[in-house]
Parts: structure tokens; sequence; C-alpha cells
């Protein structure tokens, strides 16, 4: 009996080895974007900040929820389809991801982080678009992610303002 692509993707141990894989890919990104920028948290009490910005202890909980989505994401598009146009658009948006944290705090480059972001807004956009094409729970894991980003954005754009 010939084992198709299809079949090797749905086999039980391989499934479960590529979910880890997918969370490992977003522990990745979240750990590039993390290398070399310490004190976040301080950086971020010292900024002046909109009478809006979230305390700054809730962006680890946010962010974990947030990317255990994200690899859901991806593992259901790959289940269904391969590693194909979808994953590429899942992929740029989380290299993209993994460049804004570095930007923003590494560097203190607000207006470029805010630059980023705004790309990254819109490849989470095509990535969700893609996914809807192929999945539609994996496109609405997402939302979480792309409504968070869109507060993030106006948040970075509000720092930048205020400390330009």
């Amino acid at each position: 009996m010939e084992i198709t692509r299809s079949d090797r993707r749905t086999g039980t141990a391989r499934t479960w080895w590529v979910l880890l894989g997918f969370g490992a890919a977003v522990a990745a990104a979240a750990a590039i974007g993390g290398l070399g920028v310490s004190g976040t948290r301080d950086e971020y009490a010292s900024l002046q900040q909109p009478a809006w910005a979230p305390p700054g202890w809730l962006f680890g909980p946010v962010w974990t929820v947030l990317y255990a989505l994200i690899a859901v994401a991806g593992w259901l598009v790959w289940r269904r389809v391969g590693f194909g146009p979808a994953l590429w658009a899942w992929t740029v948006q989380l290299v993209l991801n993994a460049i804004w944290t570095p930007l923003f705090f590494g560097a203190g480059r607000y207006g470029l982080a805010f630059a980023e972001i705004v790309l990254m807004w819109l490849a989470i956009a095509v990535t969700v678009a893609a996914f809807r094409r192929v999945s539609r729970p994996a496109a609405a894991l997402l939302l979480p992610y792309w409504a968070w980003v869109t507060f993030a954005a106006a948040l970075n754009f509000a720092i930048w303002q205020l400390n330009g």
C-alpha cells in the first residue's frame, strides 16, 4: 500500500512531532526577538505612555497564549495542505514578529518599529486570508493575534509620538 503525502500528515506520531516543531518555531521567533534585549519591562515602565497603555506584566501572559495559537494555527494548515503558500505567509509574519522587539526595545527606534509593525499587521492579514481558504479554524485562531497586534501598533504609535 502506497502512503500519500496526505496520509503522512495524518499519522499520529508524526503529526504530534510536527506540532512540536511549530511550537519550536514560534518559541524560536520569541527568543530571537528577545536576543540582546534585556530590561524591557523597566524600559516600558520608563516611557511616557498613553492613559490606555496596559501594565507591563500583562505582555508575557498575552504573548504566551498568542504564540500557542499561532503555532496551532500553522499546524492545522500543515495538516490540511502541507507546507505551501499559506505557511510561507505564516513564516513571513513570524519573522516580522521576531524583528519588532529588537527595533522597539533594543534600538529604541519607535518610528521604525511602528513601520515594521504595520508590515507585520499586513502580513498577518495575508496569513489569515490564506488560512481561511484552507482551514477556517486556523484562520480564527489568528484573529486574537491580529487584534492584539492592532492594539500594539496603536500603542507603538502613541509611544513614538510621546517619546519621539
